[in-house]
């Protein structure tokens, strides 16, 4: 079986400082699934997914403990390049997030940076790309517009582009759709279907719904810890923990 795009959690603590922001958590999420992650603020789902690629060691006094696995290697060994995790874990912020170069430019920065300066190559790769992210057809005239020239919803499509240019096998989404109009947000979660084919997801939501729509597993923190983790279907409709229920039907959050 090709268990690329796997992720292990195993009795995971977090710290930021004393606070202690993760609980004992652990999950694993199978390849080419998308997983959502609900839950209050501040009860822990950015910080986990943040620390998925380590980019939680750009907070000064963090802490990690337990295990996290991808593809069955322990990230948070001292022999781990994080530059190349980076590349096998990409990342879709809250807020579009378009460096301020050409749209073209934007989706072979990566490739740039890892080297590769063959122009057939770079072309081929951000046309391929642009394709997956559903733009092409939109930007394919103004390549070499700035990417600050887009809407909203362009803009977040040319980042998940620029996130699958690097070839990577995980993308983790933190509230991607949060600024979108409802066209442009049907517009991302049409795209996280079609690339689940290729690609492990796991996406921060507070939008219930588009859990229920969009993800394979659904998982709920609250307060740090993973109260409840399954099949999307059974979560909403047979939830097996009180808190679940509490929380899916309204009587709090």
């Amino acid at each position: 079986m090709n268990t690329n795009g796997r992720i292990e959690v195993k009795n995971l603590n977090f710290y930021y400082g004393n606070y202690q922001a993760l609980k004992n958590v652990s999950m694993t999420v199978e390849p080419h699934q998308i997983v959502a992650m609900i839950g209050p603020s501040g009860c822990g789902k950015s910080t986990l997914i943040r620390i998925f690629n380590r980019m939680c060691d750009l907070i000064p006094s963090t802490r990690v403990e337990g295990k996290v696995l991808i593809d069955g290697k322990d990230i948070y060994t001292k022999d781990t390049d994080v530059v190349s995790l980076r590349r096998k874990v990409g990342m879709v912020f809250q807020k579009s997030t378009p460096f301020p170069k050409s749209i073209y430019d934007n989706v072979a920065y990566g490739l740039k940076i890892i080297g590769i300066k063959d122009h057939r190559v770079l072309n081929e790769t951000v046309e391929k790309c642009l394709r997956r992210s559903a733009l092409w057809d939109e930007v394919k005239d103004h390549l070499g517009k700035s990417a600050l020239s887009l809407s909203g919803g362009q803009q977040q499509r040319l980042c998940i582009a620029r996130a699958i240019a690097v070839d990577p096998e995980i993308i983790l989404m933190d509230e991607p759709c949060s600024a979108l109009d409802p066209i442009a947000t049907a517009r991302i979660e049409e795209l996280m279907a079609a690339l689940k084919d290729e690609y492990t997801i796991v996406i921060v939501t507070h939008n219930m719904q588009q859990a229920a729509r969009v993800s394979d597993k659904t998982a709920f923190l609250m307060h740090g810890q993973l109260i409840e983790y399954n099949k999307t279907t059974d979560f909403f409709t047979n939830p097996s923990n009180k808190i679940t229920e509490d929380y899916i039907t309204g009587r709090f959050g």
